[in-house]
């Protein structure tokens, strides 16, 4: 096999949608509230592209309900609680992924998380995935004062390692993390696999770099 080189110096990615497939767990949690309320269920498939919104998009899905209704941060309440005590039944790695992450280990690549998804599940989940111990940096939506797209948590995350941005990229399915990557100083690549909730398609999110199969990954990050 011919040697490969790594394009970066360190590779971050997004959790939901990006490095892991949540959104089954994710509708469960808000199918839950609907069975308890002997209200008919939603396909988890139906759900899947609202995921990366989170609660947000869930209690949507299934209510109907905004931010801005009087419900909406009780339902929220439930829906986190629901979704904390079940947050790794069906949470998967995409496939390809775990490859990826030996080959960066393999040649000590630095590699980190930066999500907009809380510390209170971040940990938990990263913890139960097996990757706690591997990654050089886990940086949650509330870890810093701004989430994504701002670039605070990425910048958080390359300082713990004092790498430039430049030499670095971030990988997201939504909009905001190309934002949050481009301002951040870093390259970037768009999940097209993922959940991909923005209303502008992937292609016109201005990504270094587009992947529609998480097995592809691997060929842009490392070259022959």
């Amino acid at each position: 096999m011919m040697p490969m080189n790594c394009r970066f110096q360190s590779v971050f990615f997004d959790l939901d949608g990006t490095l892991a497939d949540t959104a089954s767990d994710l509708a469960a949690a808000a199918n839950k509230m609907l069975v308890d309320r002997q209200m008919p269920t939603i396909p988890h498939q139906e759900m899947r592209h609202l995921a990366s919104s989170g609660a947000r998009g869930m209690i949507h899905a299934a209510f109907g309900i905004h931010p801005e209704d009087n419900l909406f941060e009780e339902l929220k309440e439930e829906f986190l609680r629901n979704y904390e005590q079940a947050i790794h039944v069906h949470t998967a790695l995409f496939p390809g992924m775990d490859d990826l992450l030996n080959t960066l280990d393999a040649h000590q690549i630095p590699w980190g998380i930066v999500t907009n998804k809380h510390q209170r599940f971040t940990k938990p989940l990263v913890k139960s995935l097996g990757l706690d111990q591997r990654t050089n940096a886990i940086v949650s939506g509330d870890t810093t004062p701004h989430a994504k797209p701002h670039p605070a948590p990425i910048l958080h995350a390359v300082s713990q390692k004092s790498i430039a941005t430049t030499n670095g990229v971030y990988i997201g399915d939504d909009l905001r993390d190309i934002q949050a990557g481009k301002a951040a100083g870093m390259h970037t690549i768009a999940a097209a696999y993922g959940y991909c909730g923005s209303a502008e398609p992937p292609e016109s999110w201005e990504a270094d770099f587009i992947v529609y199969d998480p097995k592809d990954l691997i060929s842009i990050i490392f070259t022959q």
